[in-house]
């Protein structure tokens, strides 16, 4: 059916939205760093919300359901790598960017460490 995507905390589906679609039994499910990422499966919809972010976005019909469950898939993946990135950054540990790449550039995200230790032939 429809995917309605709100930017920021403060957004949320309108009175009407959520008198059509987010009604009946829901199931809750919370993923992520400290649960943060709130799945919310509905009969007829799937609520998103990414409190990390701020991201809410409402899933309506149920073809739309299983993309719900990928999206939040896909968030719980960005988040950890974000986190990675910024515990390796506080342990020192430059990353390796197309800006900062000392190979002149060609690389991206430590591709060049590849290149040059894999054995001659």
């Amino acid at each position: 059916m429809a995917m309605f995507r709100f930017e920021n905390n403060y957004a949320a589906p309108t009175r009407q939205q959520r008198e059509r679609y987010m009604r009946g039994e829901v199931e809750e499910h919370h993923f992520g760093p400290d649960g943060e990422i709130t799945l919310l499966l509905y009969p007829e919809a799937a609520y998103l919300k990414d409190d990390i972010d701020g991201i809410r976005i409402l899933f309506t019909g149920v073809r739309e359901k299983p993309q719900a469950v990928e999206e939040a898939r896909r968030m719980v993946e960005y988040h950890q790598l974000m986190e990675d990135s910024e515990t390796h950054s506080q342990q020192g540990i430059p990353l390796i960017k197309p800006d900062n790449d000392p190979h002149g550039g060609d690389a991206c995200m430590g591709t060049h460490i590849l290149k040059n230790n894999l054995p001659a032939n």
